[in-house]
């Protein structure tokens, strides 16, 4: 379960603005790339903090529920994303990166220290330590995962409605048996990532 080490590491109990980063969405073929910046306040309730972990540990459900219990018990957040259009211009990698800069600079805080999920860090205004599997480990960036997974689900639940097929509404744009059909069926929208194999191959294949 993640907790507060890190951020006692570097002066979260001194007063130190730490937030935790993550980003959702690298591998889906559809949607944008969304990452979201969380910092905790020093008295987070224990029956909210135990509640916080991987997003991709939790249902569905769970990440609903806990979403706006983070708000309400003033857990600062930022969200932010990366175009498909950025993606296919400057790479998947670079997006994320882009996206999880976003994030910091929204928060409109002077962050001491931001504790990024992965092995990179973006280039950021306030010095950044990488941590491998840190939604596993931090609490604040295990934070930003749900609330970074939420936002982009419910934005590819809206994509689908206004493009019915896909199932996006069940996939969030993952390459799912389900939508690979659908590609191979309706054809690629402006939505889908075409620096992508699967779906260059087939724009190529329908072109």
């Amino acid at each position: 379960m993640p907790d507060l080490s890190f951020e006692q590491r570097f002066g979260f109990l001194q007063g130190k603005i730490i937030c935790g980063v993550d980003e959702v969405g690298r591998g889906p073929l559809a949607g944008p790339v969304v990452a979201a910046a969380a910092v905790l306040p020093s008295d987070l309730p224990p029956e909210i903090s135990s509640r916080i972990q991987d997003s991709k540990k939790m249902s569905l459900r769970q990440r609903e529920e806990i979403q706006p219990l983070l708000l309400e018990c003033g857990v600062r957040v930022s969200v932010a994303e990366a175009s498909v259009e950025e993606i296919d211009e400057i790479n998947i990698l670079q997006a994320s990166l882009l996206a999880m800069r976003r994030a910091v600079e929204g928060l409109g805080l002077a962050v001491d220290m931001a504790l990024i999920d992965g092995n990179r860090c973006p280039k950021l205004s306030c010095p950044a330590t990488p941590i491998v599997k840190g939604d596993d480990k931090c609490l604040s960036i295990a934070a930003a995962s749900i609330v970074a997974k939420v936002t982009r689900d419910r934005m590819m639940i809206r994509l689908a409605d206004d493009h019915p097929g896909y199932g996006w509404e069940r996939n969030m744009g993952y390459g799912t048996a389900e939508h690979l059909d659908a590609l191979r069926r309706i054809g690629v929208t402006k939505w889908h990532r075409v620096s992508f194999a699967p779906v260059r191959e087939i724009e190529l294949l329908t072109a």
